[in-house]
């Protein structure tokens, strides 16, 4: 290192504004370190980097497709789904899979903190949040560790999502601090990236007016390439 590049990054200005919002998303962060992954607590590393650049250039990447940047336009947002009334749709539709897999989840389509509606970042948030567990469906990725994993490298794929590429830096180190094998998460998050690169933008779909629609026919349209089945790498990646 020269001595002029030296002095620049001594002398240079690193301050931060150190928020709330950041304190709760760097313990949120050390948390995945030590604990393993905490859904609660990726909100709170959203709402540490909804201010940085990095977050913006999130923005501009996805916005860059005109379908998106429509949706963004529009704020277009749905109502909570009603499971039951999904239950009533064909047995091979996104709506019954959708619901099925909540139900059999123990969860439920509002188990995100709310969302204030008022820029570009809440609205990506807000509609992220509210369409999660539908991406969960149509991917075939699970509900448990190795489906979350695949799940986050997907987007990261799809939307170059910051939070997901923490959530995962976080999961590897804590697999590191337990001195297990990398491979399963290594396999695993190459495989949910590769997807999420070749399907066609998840962002830019309006779901809801589409329940009724086949869940094989969503798939094939948006080129999702996924494998079903439990791999070797999901096996050993749940017994951590």
């Amino acid at each position: 290192m020269s001595k002029s590049t030296s002095s620049y990054i001594i002398n240079g200005d690193t301050s931060i504004s150190v928020s709330s919002e950041l304190v709760k998303g760097v313990q949120a962060f050390l948390y995945f370190i030590n604990d393993g992954m905490d859904i609660d607590k990726i909100f709170d590393v959203d709402a540490a980097l909804a201010k940085h650049e990095v977050t913006a250039a999130e923005i501009a990447y996805v916005k860059s497709n005109p379908e998106i940047a429509q949706l963004f336009e529009e704020q277009y947002l749905q109502p909570t789904p009603n499971l039951e009334e999904l239950l009533k749709l064909p047995e091979d539709s996104l709506g019954f899979a959708y619901a099925s897999n909540l139900i059999s989840a123990n969860f439920t389509p509002h188990f995100y903190p709310q969302v204030e509606l008022k820029d570009d970042v809440s609205y990506l948030a807000l509609r992220m949040r509210q369409t999660h567990d539908i991406w969960h469906t149509v991917t075939g990725y699970g509900f448990d560790i190795a489906g979350g994993l695949k799940l986050a490298a997907f987007q990261i794929g799809q939307n170059r999502d910051p939070v997901s590429v923490m959530s995962i830096a976080g999961l590897l180190m804590n697999t590191i601090k337990m001195n297990k094998d990398l491979s399963p998460i290594i396999s695993l998050a190459y495989e949910g990236y590769n997807v999420g690169c070749k399907a066609k933008p998840f962002l830019a779909q309006k779901w809801e007016e589409a329940w009724e629609k086949p869940l094989a026919d969503w798939r094939a349209e948006l080129n999702v390439t996924s494998a079903i089945a439990r791999t070797i790498e999901e096996r050993a990646l749940a017994a951590i």
